[in-house]
């Protein structure tokens, strides 16, 4: 019998470093993957179709929609962003642990359908480090970085929604600390049930 995955919930505020911590974690852990979005804002530099997102126009997403497609979505800052459901299914039935990459919004809605997720929240160590961060990335004008800023205190508000809550302030602690969830939940009692149910059934034969 295929070992069933788990699925993990992971947000943050634009400019936490959530993506460059869960790219470093993955690298040191096994059968987990990150879940790729279809959005309809526009692909930037260096991103591949189907790698980073799956690339939609509005009118695909909304027939999607339509069509029950997706786990959860949401608009933001006037893109959409959707979770695929039956990619998703795939995936933790064939035992591999996935990541969704998504803010409090869409977080409610997956706990809603399944509520045996795990959910984990990442703070960055200041407003001043958020915005310094913000402004290295070079992508974004004033204007744009104080919306991220005040979306990120809204978002930041429902850190205690969450299972786990990790502190970005220095990265290497944080991807350990990160990585230690995952180890820790497949070492619960109902997930080494089922991982070692042959094991188990021997030693109390």
């Amino acid at each position: 019998m295929t070992d069933q995955g788990t699925l993990y919930i992971v947000s943050a505020p634009s400019g936490a470093g959530k993506t460059s911590l869960l790219k470093a974690m993955l690298a040191d852990t096994a059968d987990v993957q990150i879940s790729v979005s279809h959005t309809t804002r526009k692909q930037r530099a260096g991103e591949q179709n189907g790698r980073d997102y799956h690339f939609v126009s509005v009118d695909d997403f909304q027939r999607m929609i339509v069509q029950n497609a997706f786990l959860e979505y949401a608009e933001v800052f006037g893109n959409y962003y959707g979770t695929s459901r039956e990619w998703v299914q795939a995936q933790l039935d064939e035992g591999t642990d996935i990541i969704l990459e998504i803010d409090w919004q869409g977080a409610r809605q997956i706990r809603e359908l399944m509520p045996a997720c795990r959910t984990v929240f990442i703070l960055p160590p200041s407003n001043e480090a958020l915005e310094q961060r913000l402004h290295g990335r070079g992508q974004d004008d004033e204007e744009v970085i104080a919306k991220r800023m005040a979306a990120a205190r809204r978002e930041m508000s429902h850190y205690d929604e969450y299972d786990y809550l990790v502190i970005n302030d220095d990265f290497e602690v944080a991807k350990r600390e990160l990585q230690a969830i995952f180890v820790a939940e497949r070492q619960t009692t109902n997930n080494q049930k089922r991982r070692h149910a042959q094991l188990i059934d021997n030693l109390l034969a």
